[in-house]
């Protein structure tokens, strides 16, 4: 199972999903893939690549992730704001993510605008989820919990300009409530879930 899917599952049954019937988890990290909770439970597609939100193109042109330049993934995953750092920020040539965070902390001006900018991606990107699926949360992994005081203003601001009013009213976007607990809990819930159901 991929570590979207894997991350869906844990973040529903042990993390900020727990309740819900229809959730996303985006995992935010070096790439951006979603894993999809629908109608209770989690939809993988016919070939088991639903929810490959990083490949979708938002601009003609932009940071190269997922193999497509201005894809939702060469804006908004850690390695994204990476490309997106490339060269901007004095003294800091080939910032990752990380360091870019680092910075911005620091109240660093290049670095803060780089965050609004991948922000403003996010926020597009949340849009799309949002309008196609209507779920009740979505839940962002390692960049967001590290990252979010700096993306969520332009994240929030395009997603007003962007989604639908209702459904996006109706999805409450939360960081992971497992963090760096994720992998491990992801590995027991993928364990549990592939389990035969007892008749």
């Amino acid at each position: 199972m991929n570590d979207a899917n894997a991350g869906a599952l844990a973040e529903w049954q042990f993390g900020a999903g727990q309740g819900t019937q229809s959730m996303v988890f985006l995992t935010h990290g070096t790439g951006l893939g979603a894993g999809l909770i629908l109608d209770g439970r989690l939809y993988e597609g016919a070939t088991g690549d639903a929810g490959e939100i990083g490949h979708v193109r938002l601009a003609p042109t932009g940071p190269r992730g997922y193999g497509k330049e201005g894809s939702c993934e060469g804006f908004c995953s850690g390695g994204g704001i990476s490309r997106l750092a490339a060269g901007r920020i004095p003294g800091h040539p080939s910032p990752d993510a990380k360091e870019v965070a680092r910075l911005a902390a620091e109240g660093v001006p290049e670095a803060l605008a780089i965050l609004r900018e991948s922000g403003r991606w996010l926020g597009r990107t949340l849009a799309i989820i949002i309008d196609l699926l209507n779920p009740e949360m979505i839940v962002l992994g390692s960049v967001y919990t590290r990252s979010g005081q700096w993306l969520d203003a332009a994240m929030r601001e395009e997603l007003a300009r962007e989604a639908l009013p209702g459904p996006l009213a109706a999805c409450r976007i939360v960081p992971s409530a497992l963090g760096e607990r994720l992998g491990a809990q992801a590995a027991v819930t993928v364990a549990l879930y592939a389990l035969p159901t007892p008749n």
